[in-house]
């Protein structure tokens, strides 16, 4: 009897360092020449590989640019400074410095503007950049719990949307003050933004209702009625 056994696909296997190659190649073509006059041949001609190599790893530029900013983001660590105030300090300087560099800014404001008129690319906004740096929310909140600075949250859905508003809080602040206001995220600044931040979540973790903001409660009160 002959098996079935499913056939292995046939092909080239990708080539990390064509990946890389073509996404070093946006950012730079990003800066040089803005969204509007980038083409995926320029890309390519930068990155040595031909335009098919292009279109069989990205369905056209939306994606390609959302890709190439991704990957600078992934950068970013959450560093162990001894304390979840200095943590967070030390990952919001690496997110402002990021967003500094002329390939993130540039990009990152284009692809959210083409957004606006397309959903498809707002997910893959979303995936690619927003969900993959909720990570460190996680890590933090979890480092931070170890170290008994914030409670342990027995309710994963409410825990989860906590992690939520907290991304949401610190990459919404960091990015208006950057990119909208053209302000510096410097030292002094990230130190007042921080301590705001925290007063937030101890205030929260003490009346009970992290996650849970805006949800009344079986009674009809909410959280921070419900724990008296």
């Amino acid at each position: 009897m002959q098996s079935r056994t499913p056939h292995a696909r046939v092909g080239r296997p990708r080539s990390a360092a064509a990946d890389a190659a073509i996404l070093a190649a946006t950012r730079a073509a990003l800066v040089e020449l803005g969204w509007s006059k980038l083409t995926l041949q320029d890309v390519a001609t930068r990155a040595g590989v031909a335009k098919t190599t292009l279109y069989r790893r990205w369905a056209g530029k939306n994606e390609l640019v959302v890709d190439a900013v991704a990957e600078l983001f992934d950068e970013l660590r959450l560093p162990d400074r001894g304390s979840l105030a200095a943590d967070i300090e030390g990952v919001v300087l690496q997110f402002a410095a990021i967003l500094a560099r002329p390939e993130a800014r540039s990009g990152l404001m284009a692809v959210v503007a083409e957004s606006t008129r397309d959903a498809a690319l707002r997910e893959r906004i979303r995936t690619s950049i927003v969900d993959r740096q909720k990570r460190l929310v996680l890590q933090g909140r979890e480092r931070a719990q170890a170290r008994g600075e914030l409670p342990g949250e027995d309710d994963a859905a409410a825990a989860a949307r906590t992690a939520d508003l907290i991304f949401d809080v610190v990459a919404g602040a960091v990015v208006h003050r950057t990119l909208v206001s053209a302000e510096p995220a410097d030292e002094e600044w990230v130190r007042r933004f921080t301590q705001l931040l925290l007063l937030g979540l101890g205030d929260a973790a003490r009346a009970g209702f992290a996650g849970t903001a805006g949800q009344g409660g079986p009674d009809g009160t909410d959280a921070r009625g419900r724990d008296g």
